[in-house]
């Protein structure tokens, strides 16, 4: 079974670019989770009979949300957090708006596991969202993948917007303070780990370099190769060990994003 995770910045750019259509062609995934993906389902056309679609889109028109294809129909679907995990963290917005408004979590129930795709909130250019996104959002979501285990182990994928460590993004040094490469950010990801969550890329590959899902527009930076790896695959320590070929497919083009994907035994 393979599983594609991809930030398309865009489905209807992605679309109207012929990229999707190359993906899907390519690829083949039997299970593809998207992040910002902009759109309600009626504002594009798509045939691809072959998928149970579902869409969780923001409220505001044009922004962020989610969505999950899959081949074998999940036996259900779950949109954004649980009302007790909103208040226990109190997940409750900012300025900027209210996340639970924003279409970035989705977890769909299979037989043997979840599939949890998330947007995680971007903390800004001038960390102005750097409170909401470590004292709440980062805390909250752990505890909703903690509260989804103990039904099922979990598959979690999506921009979780961090690197993790100096050998996740290309200038490390010049980044200490830039949203995405935070200490609080880090730690964010570092407390994933320390529950038990699994990165799947680094496991298989712990010594790579130059292995990034996003660049910068500016300064011809993906064709230079300085990025960043900010989308994940992570796995409960219960299924980890069935999971095989890791890959980051920076060959992708048309969005600032490239696809990542695992296979699982079923």
């Amino acid at each position: 079974m393979k599983l594609f995770s991809w930030n398309v910045n865009g489905i209807r750019a992605v679309l109207n670019k012929g990229e999707f259509q190359k993906f899907i062609e390519n690829y083949d995934p039997d299970v593809l989770c998207l992040q910002e993906t902009k759109a309600e389902r009626g504002q594009f056309e798509l045939d691809l009979p072959q998928y149970d679609e579902h869409f969780f889109s923001a409220i505001k028109k044009g922004y962020s949300g989610t969505a999950i294809f899959s081949k074998v129909p999940p036996i259900r679907y779950v949109d954004g957090f649980p009302e007790d995990i909103i208040k226990k963290f109190g997940i409750t917005g900012d300025t900027y708006g209210d996340p639970n408004a924003e279409g970035r979590v989705i977890a769909a129930e299979f037989k043997d596991f979840w599939v949890l795709t998330v947007y995680t909130p971007n903390s800004k250019r001038d960390l102005s969202r750097l409170s909401v996104r470590h004292q709440h959002w980062d805390r909250g979501f752990l505890a909703y993948v903690q509260q989804l285990e103990k039904t099922k182990p979990v598959l979690v994928c999506g921009d979780l917007n961090v690197a993790h460590t100096e050998i996740d993004l290309a200038r490390p040094k010049d980044n200490t303070k830039s949203a995405g490469f935070t200490n609080e950010e880090r730690e964010g990801f570092t407390n994933f780990m320390n529950a038990g969550l699994v990165d799947t890329f680094r496991a298989a590959n712990p010594e790579v370099t130059g292995a990034y899902t996003w660049w910068t527009h500016w300064a011809n930076a993906r064709a230079n190769n300085v990025g960043w790896r900010i989308d994940y695959w992570l796995a409960s320590k219960d299924i980890a060990s069935k999971i095989k070929n890791p890959q980051i497919h920076a060959e992708q083009m048309g969005s600032d994003h490239c696809p990542v994907s695992i296979e699982i035994e079923v």
